[in-house]
């Protein structure tokens, strides 16, 4: 098990509100705070979908709480889709929400457009782009990481555009099959437009991490989107900050990041 970098406790210097992290004092109880992003379940990956299911049925209600930072579903044309998986997702995280185990989730950039009848069909507490929690008394923010790319230029804009309102709604006003052709026609664009960029350009630009952090007074970072699982070690205005990067999971494997009084560890599926 390694423990966290020291911090300064900014949350003394700062007024930071806080996502709910727990109902109890966190620091009384030795319980787990799972950490997961970029599963990508869809009907063409069974054996993610059977590594996902099985996780939240045999190590995620021993958890506190769960939080999924985005792209849980490698499409979500909508919480209408009753496409397999998606039912049975639905059901098991419904049943681990129902076990005790707070279920957090954040979109990605391949299921921004889960909503409101997703989370009251599973229980699971949709949360903003960037989130603050108090994770162990310091200050840690959460996010997909795709709105830290900001190299990516024209990511960006159709980010932008696709999460406004009217995008949105002209979008999930189409026929079901329709926006179903539309999303596999956009995952193949998508691969191919990736193929084209440099690898640089779909990382994150640190300057920007840097200034996000410091604009929500965080010196601690957990993010996924990268597909590049690591822990940065970087200076804050001369204090130790980190950022952990998560797994992407993979048929072969899954990863999750566990945090407890004794401090962090990942964990291989």
């Amino acid at each position: 098990m390694r423990r966290a970098r020291e911090y300064v406790p900014v949350a003394e210097a700062f007024s930071i509100n806080y996502l709910p992290l727990l109902n109890f004092p966190y620091s009384s109880l030795n319980q787990e705070i799972l950490f997961i992003s970029d599963i990508h379940i869809s009907l063409e990956k069974p054996e993610i979908t059977r590594r996902f299911l099985a996780f939240l049925s045999n190590r995620a209600p021993s958890a506190a709480a769960l939080y999924i930072l985005g792209d849980l579903f490698d499409a979500w044309i909508g919480d209408d889709d009753p496409t397999p998986p998606n039912n049975a997702i639905r059901k098991h995280l419904k049943q681990l929400t129902d076990s005790g185990t707070s279920v957090y989730l954040q979109q990605g950039n391949r299921d921004f457009l889960l909503g409101k009848q997703f989370s009251e069909d599973t229980g699971a507490i949709l949360l903003d782009e960037y989130a603050v929690i108090d994770l162990q008394d310091t200050p840690t923010l959460l996010t997909h990481g795709d709105l830290l790319c900001t190299d990516d230029l024209p990511y960006q804009a159709f980010r932008a555009k696709s999460h406004t309102r009217e995008w949105q709604r002209a979008v999930l006003s189409k026929p079901l099959l329709l926006r179903l052709l539309a999303a596999r026609w956009y995952r193949v664009r998508s691969y191919f437009h990736k193929r084209k960029k440099s690898q640089d350009i779909m990382d994150v630009n640190q300057d920007t991490v840097i200034s996000v952090m410091s604009e929500r007074h965080c010196l601690r970072l957990i993010h996924g989107h990268t597909h590049r699982p690591a822990i940065h070690n970087f200076e804050i205005n001369n204090q130790p900050a980190q950022r952990f990067v998560l797994a992407a999971w993979s048929k072969n494997a899954g990863e999750v990041l566990c945090w407890n009084n004794d401090g962090y560890q990942i964990e291989a599926l």
